[in-house]
């Protein structure tokens, strides 16, 4: 944890302000990748104690690129001087980079654009191994975050989104241990990649590719049962996207991988009351949109 040299402010008086000009924001077109990784390091910038000024001197990288790096403004940044910073605020720099790799090929960068920054660099100098903790943490709940990431994401894209989610937990570590609840934190940072490589329509995630793996559909031989049962699915589907983000979360742990209350309530670092009333609100308003099967004409 940083600590402050200068003495205790007297109760009353307002804590002195970091000299010079304040950081701004991040661009507004920042992709998402970028952003996995510039958020910690503006996070680490901002817990350092250091101003601009200082850090530009520390690294001889001039005042103003820093401040553009750190919002996200102009060229998307060469390695070589994200690993400055990132040596100077004490961040691990092998998480950094596959982040960092990943935003240059959203921001259309090529292999030989991305190859090149890193030629004359040592990508994993230190820190190459991740504290005991997150890898205990990684080892316990690795397979339920895939099962979650399954639902909206292809086999590739899922590993991808999963080992991402890590990676951008590793660089918030220190911060993931000081929140209110670890397993809160993590779920957000994994909800957050899965979302950002999830097809939406009208701000809501897609679920229609997940809708051909329920197990009803895979043991259903006769076509016009396939298709019967493929429309009720499908509906039911988009139905489940509308959920808010929390309600929609339980129903997808809880109907489509499987898990118990309890098993929800651990994953996501929420009580179990929670879980059990946001399952029910869920239910309610997918009772309300998805009629009952007709039953005309054939038995119960």
């Amino acid at each position: 944890m940083t600590t402050s040299a200068e003495p205790p402010v007297p109760p009353g008086r307002p804590a002195p302000a970091r000299p010079g000009r304040k950081l701004g924001p991040i661009a507004e077109n920042v992709g998402s990748a970028h952003r996995a990784w510039l958020d910690p390091m503006r996070t680490a910038y901002l817990a350092s104690g250091l101003t601009l000024n200082e850090l530009s001197g520390r690294v001889r990288f001039a005042k103003s690129k820093i401040s553009e790096l750190l919002r996200g403004v102009g060229l998307y940044p060469r390695w070589e001087i994200v690993l400055l910073l990132a040596l100077e605020l004490g961040m691990p720099n092998w998480p950094l980079y596959r982040l960092w790799s990943q935003a240059a090929v959203e921001a259309h960068k090529s292999s030989e654009w991305i190859n090149g920054c890193t030629d004359r660099t040592t990508v994993t100098a230190t820190h190459t191994t991740p504290p005991l903790d997150h890898g205990a943490f990684r080892e316990l709940i690795e397979s339920d975050y895939a099962l979650y990431a399954q639902v909206f994401l292809d086999d590739d894209q899922r590993d991808e989104a999963v080992a991402a989610a890590f990676d951008r937990l590793w660089l918030s570590w220190n911060e993931a241990l000081a929140s209110h609840d670890i397993r809160r934190y993590a779920w957000n940072v994994l909800r957050a990649t899965v979302m950002a490589r999830t097809p939406h329509r009208d701000g809501r995630p897609e679920l229609g590719s997940a809708a051909f793996d329920t197990v009803i559909l895979q043991n259903l031989t006769d076509p016009a049962d396939y298709a019967n049962e493929l429309t009720g699915t499908l509906e039911l589907f988009t139905a489940i996207s509308r959920l808010p983000d929390r309600q929609l979360d339980v129903i997808v742990l809880r109907c489509l991988c499987g898990f118990t209350h309890e098993a929800a309530s651990a994953l996501l670092g929420t009580s179990l009351a929670t879980i059990r009333s946001d399952e029910r609100h869920a239910t309610r308003f997918l009772d309300s949109v998805i009629p009952p099967p007709s039953t005309e004409g054939t038995a119960p």
